[in-house]
């Protein structure tokens, strides 16, 4: 072959199949689709689970006691499904912490993992909070009860497996 000529080939690319590898619309992409990593998809379930969790609790009906919720603390009564006990404040959590998990399972991999295994440590930590406080006392601000607290051992351990799985596979050669 002489230098500076093309190899034989049955299909050139044209600007516009760059363009749209680019932008996951290519041909072998789907049309539409991108590639997630397993990290962005779990971080994407778990906030996705978190924002509804924050919107279902400010739902009378599906929160009950619902004109008895408070901004803040352990007088608020409004118990989300009737056994988890919530406030704005909580329900505010709940949200944020749903917003951070799709943003970063938008972003990429290493930042989806990030939000699975802090997002563990802060529930694990939140879990011994509620274990160690007086829940009728002021420093029980979320507000927080045993079913509360069980679950967010639960969450948790669940993100931290959650992250544990997504890790990225180990290049082993023999």
């Amino acid at each position: 072959m002489r230098r500076g000529r093309r190899p034989p080939c049955t299909y050139v690319s044209s600007s516009e199949d760059v363009m749209a590898d680019r932008i996951g619309t290519g041909r072998g992409s789907g049309i539409g689709r991108t590639r997630r990593s397993l990290a962005q998809t779990f971080a994407a379930i778990v906030g996705a689970v978190f924002l509804l969790v924050g919107i279902l609790g400010f739902i009378p009906g599906i929160t009950t006691n619902y004109d008895m919720m408070e901004i803040a603390g352990h007088h608020s009564e409004a118990k989300l499904l009737g056994l988890f006990q919530v406030s704005v404040l909580h329900n505010i959590v709940h949200l944020l912490f749903g917003i951070v998990g799709l943003a970063t399972a938008a972003v990429g991999a290493a930042a989806a993992r990030m939000y699975l295994l802090i997002g563990g440590i802060i529930y694990l930590l939140l879990w011994l909070y509620g274990l160690a406080i007086d829940h009728e006392s002021a420093a029980n601000f979320v507000p927080l009860n045993n079913a509360d607290n069980w679950l967010h051992l639960i969450l948790g351990l669940g993100m931290i497996a959650l992250w544990y799985l997504a890790r990225p596979a180990r290049d082993v050669r023999a």
